[in-house]
């Protein structure tokens, strides 16, 4: 399947796919920029705009397992072709939008069609690298996670205000139709074709996930900092505006640069430094992760409780700390299962970092906010961030034992065997 484009085919496929996944976070995260206007619009309370996210992730994650089913046992490119076209055609129709129930039917559409990317893109990436060049490579893809957001937020915040809110989703929608069709037209990579780890019942069979310690330690590590990652951004530019006094269009602009830099640098730096550290420990994704999201909470906690000149650098630090998992955590998260089942694991994994994740944050972030103040609700995020932590400790003596170069990568925490 890749002959025709010889040894490019790998990077202008992971390059395809970075930009797809790039405006999926565009079409997601307008709306936080542009928070405030529909609430003024439409006379709605926080806890109201939080169960839009709300609604949102809860229509994709329970897509998520369908995708991920069907992903496994069919060619993946046009599931994500035809969700790429439903998440694209949702948010162009909400340029015409003009009641709140009409947003909450755009947020189920969005999710449904979301879903058939974030399950199988990971998918696709590990069949064109091998296990110690994951964390590098899936750092590129999810580099477009917070680049992206970014882009919500910074076109959201230049049109929303000057040109209305409806303007930006206009703008947001139409690349998704031509990188679709681009998809389309993508050869379709050879399931397991990079793996070199052996697959083992426990890894290979969906009986096997369900006592898959590597997996589960992983994927509710990734819980915890996604309930913070997912409540800090939607909730962090209303606080800048409404606590800090910060104009919104400001705000926007800050906060969107800071998830852009740190976006950018953070993902591929722990990308990088994951793989790296593998070379010598093979638990070198999970404890990256877990010092990464331990680190973020002195400097949420300046962020939001100081007023002064170091809120700024401290924003930008706490975002940095959680910005670096994308790539070791979710590079374990695919070594951790054999191809086989590896787009069912993915979607298990949102079905349960969105459950326990970025679906509650946001409206209980909410209703603190309504019943105490908006300080107050990003205490949950903090509390987060211990517990994902303190799994993700634990995890590392299940992580599995890596090949570099014909080596098994082993340290003192386990040890594992693998093809030579």
């Amino acid at each position: 399947m890749t002959k025709p484009l010889g040894k490019l085919y790998p990077m202008l496929a992971l390059a395809l796919l970075t930009g797809l996944n790039f405006f999926n976070y565009v079409d997601r995260y307008v709306l936080a920029a542009v928070q405030p206007l529909v609430q003024k619009e439409f006379h709605r309370s926080d806890a109201d705009m939080g169960w839009l996210t709300g609604v949102f992730f809860g229509c994709y994650v329970a897509a998520s397992p369908f995708v991920g089913i069907l992903a496994d046992r069919y060619a993946r490119k046009w599931l994500v072709a035809g969700g790429a076209i439903v998440w694209s055609g949702a948010t162009l129709l909400t340029a015409i939008t003009h009641t709140y129930q009409a947003l909450l039917v755009r947020h189920t559409l969005v999710g449904i069609g979301e879903a058939s990317f974030v399950v199988i893109a990971p998918s696709l990436v590990s069949d064109l690298f091998p296990e110690h060049q994951r964390g590098r490579m899936l750092a590129v893809l999810y580099m477009a996670i917070p680049a992206g957001a970014a882009g919500g937020y910074l076109l959201g915040g230049y049109l929303g205000p000057s040109h209305g809110w409806r303007a930006p989703f206009l703008v947001a929608a139409l690349p998704g139709f031509l990188l679709a069709l681009l998809v389309m037209l993508m050869p379709e990579p050879q399931r397991g074709s990079a793996d070199r780890l052996l697959a083992t019942p426990e890894r290979a069979t969906v009986l096997g996930l369900v006592r898959n310690p590597a997996y589960w330690t992983i994927s509710l590590g990734m819980a915890m900092f996604t309930f913070a990652i997912g409540g800090i951004s939607q909730w962090m530019p209303t606080f800048l505006s409404r606590v800090r006094g910060i104009p919104l269009t400001k705000a926007n602009l800050i906060f969107g640069g800071i998830v852009l830099f740190d976006g950018v640098v953070a993902t591929l730096v722990g990308g990088w430094l994951g793989d790296w550290m593998l070379r010598r420990d093979k638990a070198s994704y999970y404890r990256l992760s877990a010092w990464s999201v331990l680190l973020a909470i002195p400097f949420m906690i300046v962020a939001i409780f100081h007023a002064g000149i170091f809120m700024y650098p401290a924003v930008l630090l706490s975002i940095f700390f959680l910005m670096s998992n994308s790539g070791p955590a979710n590079a374990a998260l695919v070594n951790s299962v054999s191809a086989p089942i590896r787009s069912t694991a993915v979607a298990v994994n949102l079905f349960v970092i969105h459950i326990l994740g970025d679906i509650p944050s946001p409206p209980l972030m909410g209703f603190i906010s309504d019943h105490s103040s908006l300080p107050i609700a990003f205490i949950p995020a903090m509390v987060a961030c211990v517990f994902s932590g303190a799994v993700l400790f634990y995890g590392m003596r299940f992580a599995p034992a890596v090949p570099i170069n014909g080596n098994v990568v082993l340290t003192k925490m386990g040890s594992g065997v693998a093809p030579q």
